[in-house]
C-alpha cells in the first residue's frame, strides 16, 4: 500500500472485537490509513474486507509476535504515525487461590510485555521524525480494588506505570504518549451482555479524540466510565 505523505497511519491491535474495531472503523473515517491484527484470522479478513486496508493475524503471546507485528504494518504503511495498544484480555475472574502459573504467564505476554515491545518498536520508528503518537489502553481497573481481578489488575498497573515512563521519555523525542483508561464497556470481552455499560462506539470516540486533538496538545491520561458505574 502506498501512503500519501500527508496520509496519517496507525497501528491497531485488538482491531477484530469490540473497542479496538471501532477505534479501526473510526481512524478510517477520518481519513487515517489503518492496518489492523487480531487473533482471528477470520474475524480480522472481514474487518478488513470492511475497511479496505492492510493487516496480519497474530497470536502476540508469542515473544517474537510484537517485533514482527510492526515490521510488517511498516512496511506495508511506509511509516507508522499512531500506534493504538489495544489488545488485551482478562481470561476469567479467578480468586488468588485458583491462579496458575499459566494463567500468569499468558496475561503478562498479551496485557504488558506485547504493549511494551510494540512501544519500543514505534518510539525507535517515530523518534528521528520527531512525530508520532503511541496510545496504551489501561483500564479504570488501575483506580480500583476488586476481589477475583488480581492477575488482570496486576498486569494493568504494570502497563499505567510503563505508560508513565514511556510520557516522559518519549516527549523528549516529539512523540505523544496517550493512556486511556476505560470503564466498564459492553463488549464481547465480557461472559454477560451491559447494556448500561458504554457502547465500544462511544470508547472509541474517546480514544479518537485523543488521537486527532490539535498538534500543540497531548492527553497524557484519560479516565471515562459509564454513569453507572460506581467503583472508584
Amino acid at each position: 500500500m502506498t501512503t500519501s505523505p500527508t496520509t496519517r497511519t496507525a497501528l491497531v491491535t485488538g482491531a477484530t472485537r469490540g473497542i479496538g474495531r471501532e477505534v479501526a472503523r473510526q481512524l478510517s473515517a477520518a481519513h487515517f490509513t489503518v492496518f489492523v491484527t487480531g487473533r482471528d484470522a477470520n474475524l480480522l479478513a472481514a474487518v478488513r474486507r470492511e475497511l479496505g486496508c492492510d493487516g496480519l493475524a497474530t497470536d502476540l503471546t508469542s515473544p517474537e509476535a510484537p517485533v514482527q507485528l510492526f515490521a510488517a504494518a511498516r512496511a506495508a504503511l511506509g511509516r507508522v504515525d499512531v500506534l493504538i495498544n489495544n489488545a488485551g484480555f482478562n481470561r476469567a475472574k479467578t480468586p488468588l487461590t485458583g491462579v496458575t502459573a499459566e494463567e500468569l504467564d499468558a496475561s503478562y505476554a498479551v496485557n504488558l510485555r506485547a504493549p511494551m515491545l510494540l512501544a519500543r518498536e514505534a518510539l525507535r520508528d517515530m523518534a528521528p521524525r520527531r512525530s508520532g503518537h503511541i496510545v496504551n489502553v489501561i483500564s479504570s481497573v488501575v483506580h480500583a480494588r476488586l476481589e477475583n481481578y488480581s492477575v488482570y489488575t496486576a498486569m494493568k498497573h504494570a502497563l499505567h506505570g510503563f505508560a508513565g515512563c514511556l510520557i516522559k521519555e518519549a516527549r523528549l523525542v516529539g512523540v505523544k504518549v496517550t493512556g486511556v483508561y476505560p470503564g466498564g464497556v459492553n463488549t464481547s470481552f465480557r461472559a454477560n451482555p451491559r447494556p448500561d455499560y458504554l457502547r465500544p462506539e462511544s470508547a472509541a470516540r474517546m480514544i479518537v479524540e485523543c488521537v486527532t486533538a490539535p498538534a500543540d496538545v497531548v492527553v497524557h491520561e484519560l479516565t471515562f466510565r459509564p454513569m453507572v458505574e460506581t467503583n472508584f
